[in-house]
């Protein structure tokens, strides 16, 4: 007589692997959703937000797991917007106050969410990736199409005569389209031939939607994401011909890039944009109250009020935002609010460059992402980042990421030398 170990019947293994098929892909197609609607933000709440508070509770009650590793960045996005909560009760008006700082607790709970995802299920990152691509080649099309006036209202999709597709602000537009670039341009400079010409056009669409968002920012993190990515693969790779194909592929694109700006500026209107737009200086940085004067003023606002002094209020005061996202935690998170954010940024950085030359499968995603991730915190100190949904998933991102490699690192120490991503 043989006695059974389970009460598995073997007729059911197939079904039970079906049926888990059937789950990972209805969560990939669900997280890619979500990251597609983030490229659709013209007011608040968002169709982001909208989808996003009814995907979470569901995911939750299919088994969303908060593990140790998520614990330091849910803490201090917390306390992050404690800060907040500590800088709106200064004001005796609070107006749609409590609303901002509502939609700013929920991008954090939105981080939190993509990081315990991508630690438990490392191969939804494709569907992450894939829904930005997506959701940058529709928005730079409708940003290219509002710039050229292709079609009668086309004109909604621009701003100042600047592309900003289906954004509130070229600003946010062209920061928006940089990582889909990145990771495109990695796949052209890596990936098999096939794969890397295929590559070519929604690169070329996603780039021609960040040059028609006239955005100096968004040129420059652009810039830096593309050199980043090549030095940084460069150092990666040991090998000769990877080396040399990485930088032959770079050069091409640099060239195919360089064409057609050329042939764009024909146009006289996109020449006479890009002469004022290339100044380094714009008339409202300079100015009596411009830019940089806002930051002085705002840091001296600062140092005398250490609770903040409310969301939205220096912009009322002044006419313009902060336009730095360290003066806006300041003034309007508190001092607690910016000590939380400057931590978690300097955390994330630190912790994410231990880890970005490790061969691992999640690599790609992980060099992109911290690279593009850096030049958005850079951009900060001219522009103020709060309530960038692409920022917050990005964060998400890396610290999801981070948690995979120390996981990792966990079952190498007890022996276990499986991939943590082959084990789903």
């Amino acid at each position: 007589m043989t006695t059974r170990l389970d009460n598995t019947d073997p007729i059911t293994l197939p079904r039970a692997a079906v049926n888990r098929r059937l789950l990972a892909i209805v969560r990939a197609g669900a997280i890619s959703l979500a990251v597609f609607l983030s490229g659709f933000v013209i007011q608040e709440p968002a169709p982001y937000e909208l989808y996003m508070a009814g995907l979470i509770p569901i995911w939750a009650l299919f088994g969303l797991r908060l593990s140790r590793h998520q614990m330091p960045l849910l803490l201090l996005l917390v306390l992050f917007n404690i800060g907040g909560l500590i800088s709106m009760s200064q004001l005796a008006d609070l107006g749609d106050i409590p609303l901002y700082l509502a939609v700013s607790f929920f991008l954090a709970i939105t981080s939190v969410f993509v990081a315990a995802v991508i630690e438990t299920q490392p191969g939804i990152l494709p569907a992450i990736i894939g829904g930005w691509i997506v959701a940058g080649i529709f928005t730079a099309l409708f940003g290219i199409a509002g710039y050229f006036q292709a079609f009668p209202g086309a004109e909604m999709f621009t701003r100042y005569g600047r592309a900003t597709g289906v954004f509130q602000d070229p600003n946010v537009f062209g920061p928006f389209l940089t990582l889909p670039a990145a990771f495109l341009l990695y796949k052209i400079m890596t990936g098999r031939l096939t794969l890397a010409l295929l590559a070519v056009l929604p690169f070329l669409v996603i780039v021609l939607g960040i040059f028609l968002s006239f955005s100096r920012a968004a040129w420059g993190l652009f810039s830096f994401s593309a050199v980043g990515l090549v030095v940084a693969l460069f150092i990666h790779y040991r090998e000769g011909h990877v080396r040399l194909r990485i930088v032959t592929m770079s050069l091409v694109s640099t060239v195919i890039v360089g064409l057609a700006l050329l042939i764009l500026l024909q146009i006289p209107a996109v020449a006479d944009l890009l002469s004022v737009r290339a100044q380094l200086t714009q008339d409202y940085d300079g100015a009596r109250l411009g830019r940089f004067a806002r930051h002085f003023i705002g840091f001296m606002l600062a140092t005398e009020n250490p609770l903040g002094i409310g969301p939205l209020v220096f912009g009322r005061m002044y006419g313009e935002d902060t336009h730095n996202i360290w003066l806006k935690a300041l003034l309007a998170y508190s001092w607690l609010g910016f000590a939380a954010y400057f931590l978690l940024i300097v955390w994330t950085i630190a912790g994410a460059f231990r880890y970005i030359f490790r061969a691992r499968p999640w690599q790609p995603y992980f060099v992109c992402t911290f690279i593009v991730f850096v030049g958005h915190v850079a951009l900060g100190t001219v522009i103020d980042t709060d309530h960038w949904r692409h920022f917050y998933l990005m964060l998400g991102m890396l610290w999801g990421m981070m948690a995979l490699e120390q996981r990792h690192q966990s079952q190498l120490g007890r022996g276990e030398f499986t991939p943590v991503d082959q084990k789903r």
